[in-house]
């Protein structure tokens, strides 16, 4: 709670966007789509899920930098069950049935590209809608799913 505390401070006292406020939010958000999710089948689920979470780093990708470069928010959410809880299920769901090491080095690998690519200079200048399209194209041939 500490941890949140200092983040809400700083993002308060205006050393960071507000747009930090929305993180809960943000976070909450994609915990419902999982939940939704699960129920159906595991392919129309995985690209569901992958296009959540490409169109919530395209929307964030003024700020990507800023939460994941900060020592406080790193370990805030690192140690925020609710958020371990949403990401345990999102890469369970990325994973599929196999929980072995190329299932889990693909939900890993394809999450890092998404969220080092939308931070990427070389894509700086590309529009939402440009990227937003680019790396669902992408993700699903990673994925070997249909396009």
């Amino acid at each position: 709670m500490a941890a949140y505390a200092v983040c809400r401070r700083r993002v308060l006292g205006g050393q960071w966007s507000a747009g930090l406020l929305q993180v809960d939010v943000q976070m909450a958000d994609l915990a419902a789509g999982v939940e939704l999710k699960d129920g159906h089948r595991v392919a129309r689920a995985r690209e569901a899920l992958l296009t959540g979470i490409i169109d919530l780093a395209v929307e964030r990708r003024r700020m990507e930098s800023t939460l994941v470069g900060d020592p406080v928010l790193v370990r805030f959410f690192a140690h925020h069950d609710p958020f371990r809880q949403v990401m345990d299920r999102l890469y369970r769901l990325l994973m599929g049935a196999d929980a072995g090491p190329e299932a889990r080095m693909s939900a890993v690998m394809i999450t890092a590209a998404i969220g080092g690519a939308v931070m990427h200079p070389l894509a700086a200048d590309l529009d939402d809608d440009t990227l937003r399209s680019q790396l669902l194209h992408l993700a699903r041939r990673f994925l070997s799913l249909p396009d």
